[in-house]
């Protein structure tokens, strides 16, 4: 016996570990919100949890930068770098003054998060929030996603308030008070 455990437990063939345990905790849990509230009320429950890690993920970014707003690049520049750490594959498709597109192919939830589109409210909000918390303004419009069936997502960041961006689908974000 290892640590009172029998041994043919340690050796069972059984793909359980943190990541997939956590990964499918957070699918079951919003697929049970989509279920039990729908689908809007629950990307509702989960943009409050994105805008939270983003206010945090925001200020770890600016300190290890030292700096005390992010430049439009540093802020693509992070938004990729943030996705990578937890095995996304966002990339910059292209960027402007008024826009920064991406393309990503792989989502942090893996298969997890097939049929749950209110989970990409994590990255709608944590995009919209760390855009607008440092450049003023964002809207996010998540064009096309794994969740919802496609090979990859496409996600649209606007950062000035255009006739584009008035006409895409999506949400809007604005500086916080604590980012002034």
């Amino acid at each position: 016996m290892t640590n009172g455990l029998n041994h043919s437990m340690v050796t069972l063939n059984l793909s359980l570990e943190r990541d997939i345990f956590l990964r499918t905790l957070i699918r079951e849990l919003s697929g049970t919100l989509q279920d039990v509230v729908g689908l809007e009320e629950a990307s509702g429950f989960i943009s409050v949890v994105g805008e939270r890690m983003a206010t945090q993920l925001n200020q770890d970014y600016k300190s290890a930068l030292e700096v005390s707003n992010l430049s439009r690049q540093q802020v693509a520049d992070v938004l990729i770098d943030l996705k990578r750490r937890i095995q996304g594959d966002f990339y910059v498709i292209e960027q402007d003054e008024e826009k920064i597109i991406f393309g990503n192919r792989v989502c942090p939830f893996a298969e997890k998060v097939v049929n749950r589109p209110a989970m990409c409210m994590m990255t709608s909000n944590v995009f919209g929030t760390i855009a607008a918390n440092n450049l003023g303004y964002a809207k996010v419009e998540l064009q096309e996603t794994i969740a919802q069936g496609g090979s990859g997502c496409r996600v649209i960041v606007y950062l000035k308030l255009t006739e584009e961006a008035e006409d895409a689908e999506g949400r809007e974000y604005f500086r916080g008070v604590e980012s002034v």
